[in-house]
């Protein structure tokens, strides 16, 4: 058996990798979403994540419950130590990963892809203001992070632009994932 890919999808906040990934899923069903764990309450518009307070993060993260956990703006994330099931099934998994922990994530499995999605900052701007998340120094604070690089060392990128269409964008993710399998 293949064991499955593991494709982080990164890029700053509002690039739309959320949208992307729903869009590939709905495109390749085959495709299975990674439900992060993040110390932020449910939003029903946002992504479907699994809300937990600190104290439980802190509890799950001693318990090597985290295939890899990050901090940012604030806020806990963890990938859940599950994915490596899926992954030793043969399944591909898109994450939405930091690009502070790729370089982990790509030692850590194999085959390992990175979608890195990029939007100019007026574009991010408005994304960010229009989800009403974050305003002020919050909303500045993210903007801060739109021209992060990516690890040196990280491969293959497949580095795409997401002002087209959200299934347009899914289509040319998924031919992308395809020639780098080949």
């Amino acid at each position: 058996m293949t064991r499955g890919r593991l494709i982080a999808v990164v890029g700053p906040s509002g690039v739309g990798k959320d949208t992307l990934i729903r869009a590939m899923i709905a495109a390749r069903p085959g495709l299975c979403r990674v439900r992060r764990v993040i110390t932020r309450p449910a939003d029903p518009d946002g992504e479907a994540h699994e809300p937990v307070s600190e104290a439980e993060f802190e509890a799950r993260r001693k318990d090597g419950g985290f295939a890899l956990w990050w901090r940012a703006h604030g806020l806990s994330y963890g990938v859940p130590v599950g994915i490596c099931l899926d992954l030793a099934g043969g399944r591909d998994l898109l994450v939405n990963l930091s690009r502070s922990v790729l370089s982990e994530a790509q030692t850590r499995f194999q085959p390992f892809l990175v979608l890195n999605l990029t939007a100019p900052a007026d574009v991010l701007a408005a994304r960010l203001a229009a989800r009403g998340r974050e305003s002020g120094n919050e909303l500045a604070e993210r903007l801060l992070w739109t021209d992060q690089m990516l690890p040196e060392g990280v491969r293959p990128v497949v580095t795409l632009d997401t002002a087209a269409a959200p299934q347009r964008l899914a289509k040319l993710a998924i031919k992308a994932l395809q020639a780098v399998r080949a």
